[in-house]
This record gives structure tokens, C-alpha cells and sequence, in this order.
């Protein structure tokens, strides 16, 4: 991009300045920076659209999560995009780079209206030494987030005026009309879960991953409100990152270089490490404020429930400083069941573990939307379903083909599914596991406690689920005996297997028999 006035790779120090006199933020009590998206305080995922071209014509998984867009489309918003900038006074440039693993990292480079939008790529990217910065001047990649810029949605054939577009052969990202910084990161998420499974045989996940004191590698799948964050978020254990990983040949290896987590409700208490990160060089994204206006109130839900932080990820103490770990040996699926029907941990088989993971599944309970008055099924394939171009059947193969390697080189992994939901009835009637008791199910599973109990079949979800567990309730283990009316729980297990009959039906035909038969009876 030419312009008279870029400012390359500003310290996080000056980007602060500028953001607070040009009175677009100020700082918490912390000394985070405390800013407001503007209309979108979230991702808009029916806007996001890929550029079909002789690259994805045939490849990407074209339909409602994946929006054909054409590559004229592209250059006009292209054009308008850099006659826009021209006007301005002043343009941020970020030099970055995906991929902790430095045979598959991708090169960035970011130009944002906003110097707190670059604050943003430098907390969430991998961050170049002095040394690096000039090699990076050959861009791998280029996204450019003007919000200043909208489409016309009758000219550019857009839904509205803001726009995601992801162009794989001039290898750039366009964000406009829109503010909220998790486009940035989940463009470039978006492009990863393309090229690393389709060029590099690496699988990419929408993950956290820690690593314990022996080496071992966890990694932890589930979608919002599930406890991924607080559940790898161990004191006991070491953070590679808490979002976005790659799994190759040799390891597990962080994709990004910081964190961006949701912190409605947060408290000290439960979890410490993201509260304790939120100082000088994190970035507060709209948040209430308590009444002195600088002091966040995390219970106020007034701007949006998606309230966020982002910082870069030595923030936090206990890390893994390479962003990377050994291959796993246990991957845990996190769901939220409100129905109150799967058990609080059940052992996996591969095709088991590759119907899930298609599957993607939690609940929205009452409250959490307008309309919800009663349990909603979500499911979300591989765990991240708008932000993976390719079928999700590629990546669930992907995943079975790399527990069936390590099976065969005696080195097992084991796959979880952990409930964090309800027992004892579903949401309204039981009550939601308590946290303490997940995190002795899941320190058994890592420590290999769990291997040596007995376990039985669960008749409805064909799950095996351990019959004892250290410092957990027997009677806990078996959702039919934490309920009042066994007849009650039938009712819902029976209609939760249903929904997952559903849901999976449209990947049954790309998916072999064998996975088809690892779902629900």
C-alpha cells in the first residue's frame, strides 16, 4: 500500500497513546486499554465470503458458512479500499506471522484504520524479533481492516454493507464496514484451516493445548460457555494457547501469539491467570464500566454478552515460551449438555471420536438469547464450523488417521468426552456440574487414573463411561441415577439422539459406515 504516512510496527506504548487523543479509548484501572467495536460487537459470519477462483472452485465446501463471492467483486472493494485509505491521515502497518512452527509459519502484514485494531494483530499474531521485521517486507499475506469502508450491496452483490473477503490467490483478507477485531483473527484462522490440511498434512483445530510436568500434551475442543478456557487455563499445567493449533508430523504448535477470551462474569477466583493478564498492552473490548469509569465491571452485559479481552500470550505466567508441545496424548471434547443427559466424562473409540468431532455439539440454555425459553442443541462441525473451508469430513479424517498412526506405534490417545453441563435433570431442573468435580474427572483422565477403572456402555449414546473416579461422586457418573424420574431422563436422552441423527444426516454420505454407526442408537 502506498501512503505518505504509514506507521510500521508502533510499540504497543505509542499505539496507546494514539488511541486515547484521538479519544477512541482510555485506559481500565489496570492499565488495559478500554475500547468500543461500534455497531458490531461480534463476527458477522453470514457477511464472510471466499473469492471462488480456479484455486477453491473445487475444493471449498461451498454453501451458507462458506460464501462464494467473484474476484471482480474483490478488486472493485479492493479499489475502494485503497482510494479510501489515501484520504486518511494516517496508516497502521503490523509485521506478524502465523504458525509457532517456523516450517509452516505464514508471513502477515496488517494495515488498519485504527491504531488499537493494530494493537490487536500485535497481541493476537506471533511477534517478529528486530531481526525478522525486514524479512517480512515480502508480504505472505495482507489484510487490510478499514471499518470506514462499506459495500453497496447493490452494486457488490454483498448482504450489507459490511464484508469479509478472503482471496486465496492474491493471498489477502478485505474487512470493512466493521470494527470488531475478531475478524482479523478469524480471517487469517480461516486461511490456515485451508492451507496447512490441503498443503502442509497438518491438522489445523480450534483448540486450547497445555502441557503437563511430564511432557505430556492435552488438548481441550468445545465451543462457547463450554470451560475451554478455564479448563486449560491449569496452574498445574502449561499453556501453548487457548484458541487456534496445528497438529503435524512432530508436534502441536500454537497458530497465534496471544489470547482473546470472553470475560463476561470473570472473577479472580475461577480464573485467575486471564484476570491477572489484563493490565497494560491488553485491549478491552466492549465492556461495562463501574461507576468511576475506569474500573470494568464484568457483569455488565449492556453492550453485548460477548464482551472480550485480548493480550499477547506472556501475559500469562505459565507458558510454554515456544508455543509448542509433544504430540497429544489426550484430546478432551467439551460440551455444555443443558438436557442434562451425557455423562460428566465418557472414553472415546477413533470412530467415535471422529462422530463427535463432526458433530461439534453444546445447548443454549433460556436467557442466553432472546426467544430461548428452553434448551437449543448447537452444533458447530470440528468444533469451528465458520471458519473451516474445507468438508468437515476432510478434517475428521484427518483426526482418525493420526489416532489410528499412534495406536499402531503402541502410543495411544485417548479421547474424552466431558460434559460440563447438567445432571440431575436438564437446565431449569438439575443443577450444572460443579467445576471442581470436572477438573478431578479431567486430572484422572491425565494422570491415567481413569485407565485403570471399569467401565460401562451407556444404552442410548453407546458411550463408555468409568464407573469411579477419584475425589467424584459414584452416583455422579450415571446421568440416569442423578435424576428423580428415570422415565424423564429416557424422554430427553432419546430426543438429544434424535438431534444428533439430524444434524449428522447431511455428512452421513461422506463419512464411511463406520462413523455413520458411532453416533447416538
Amino acid at each position: 500500500m502506498q501512503h505518505p504516512n504509514l506507521r510500521e510496527n508502533l510499540k504497543v506504548a505509542a499505539l496507546v497513546e494514539a488511541t486515547i487523543s484521538k479519544k477512541q479509548g482510555h485506559l481500565s484501572d489496570t492499565g488495559a486499554l478500554i475500547i468500543n467495536t461500534g455497531t458490531y460487537t461480534g463476527r458477522s459470519p453470514k457477511d464472510r465470503y471466499i473469492v471462488e477462483d480456479d484455486i477453491t472452485r473445487d475444493s471449498v465446501d461451498w454453501g451458507k458458512i462458506n460464501i462464494p463471492i467473484g474476484a471482480d467483486v474483490f478488486d472493485q472493494l479492493h479499489e475502494k479500499t485503497m482510494a479510501y485509505a489515501k484520504d486518511l491521515d494516517e496508516v497502521y502497518v503490523r509485521d506478524a506471522y502465523a504458525c509457532a512452527s517456523r516450517k509452516y509459519r505464514i508471513n502477515i502484514r496488517v494495515y488498519t484504520e485504527y491504531p488499537w485494531q493494530n494493537m490487536f494483530a500485535y497481541n493476537m499474531f506471533l511477534r517478529p524479533d528486530g531481526e525478522r521485521i525486514t524479512n517480512l517486507m515480502t508480504d505472505e499475506w495482507t489484510i487490510y481492516a478499514f471499518p470506514g469502508v462499506v459495500a453497496d450491496p447493490a452494486v457488490h452483490g454483498t448482504r450489507q454493507d459490511n464484508f469479509s473477503i478472503i482471496n486465496f490467490s492474491k493471498k489477502t483478507i478485505l474487512i470493512g464496514g466493521t470494527a470488531y477485531t475478531g475478524e482479523i483473527k478469524k480471517g487469517i484462522f480461516s486461511v490456515l484451516n485451508y492451507v496447512l490440511p490441503t498443503r502442509r498434512d497438518v491438522l489445523s483445530m480450534h483448540c486450547s493445548a497445555n502441557v503437563g510436568t511430564k511432557g505430556d500434551t492435552a488438548l481441550f475442543f468445545g465451543l462457547s460457555g463450554t470451560g475451554k478456557t478455564t479448563l486449560s487455563n491449569d496452574p498445574d499445567r502449561r499453556l501453548i494457547g487457548d484458541d487456534e493449533h496445528g497438529w503435524s508430523q512432530a508436534n502441536v504448535f500454537n497458530l497465534e501469539g496471544g489470547c482473546y477470551a470472553k470475560v463476561i462474569d470473570l472473577s479472580e477466583s475461577k480464573e485467575p491467570q486471564i484476570y491477572k493478564a489484563i493490565k497494560f498492552g491488553a485491549l478491552l473490548e466492549n465492556i461495562g464500566l463501574k461507576e468511576d469509569g475506569h474500573t470494568p465491571d464484568y457483569e455488565d452485559d449492556s453492550i453485548t454478552q460477548n464482551t472480550r479481552v485480548s493480550y499477547p500470550i506472556y501475559h500469562i505466567d505459565n507458558i510454554m515460551y515456544n508455543s509448542r508441545g509433544d504430540l497429544p496424548r489426550n484430546i478432551f471434547f467439551l460440551t455444555c449438555d443443558a438436557f442434562g443427559v451425557l455423562p460428566p466424562i465418557s472414553r472415546l473409540t477413533a470412530e467415535q471420536a471422529m462422530y463427535h468431532f463432526i458433530s461439534g455439539y453444546t445447548a443454549k440454555i433460556a436467557g442466553t438469547e432472546a426467544g430461548i425459553t428452553e434448551p437449543q442443541a448447537t452444533f458447530s462441525a470440528c468444533f469451528g464450523s465458520p471458519f473451516i473451508p474445507l468438508h468437515p469430513t476432510k478434517y475428521a479424517d484427518m483426526l482418525g488417521k493420526k489416532l489410528r498412526d499412534a495406536d499402531a506405534d503402541g502410543e495411544k490417545i485417548n479421547v474424552w468426552l466431558v460434559n460440563t453441563g447438567w445432571t440431575g435433570g436438564g437446565y431449569g431442573e438439575g443443577s450444572r456440574i460443579e467445576l471442581a468435580f470436572t477438573r478431578a474427572m479431567i486430572k484422572a483422565a491425565l494422570t491415567g487414573e481413569l485407565d485403570a477403572v471399569d467401565y460401562v456402555t451407556d444404552p442410548i449414546f453407546g458411550l463408555e463411561r468409568p464407573i469411579s473416579c477419584p475425589d467424584v461422586p459414584n452416583a455422579m457418573l450415571n446421568p440416569r441415577d442423578t435424576w428423580r424420574n428415570e422415565a424423564q431422563y429416557d424422554t430427553a436422552a432419546t430426543k438429544l439422539a434424535e438431534l444428533f441423527h439430524k444434524n449428522f444426516a447431511p455428512y452421513a454420505e461422506a463419512a464411511n459406515d463406520a462413523i455413520v454407526n458411532a453416533g447416538p442408537e
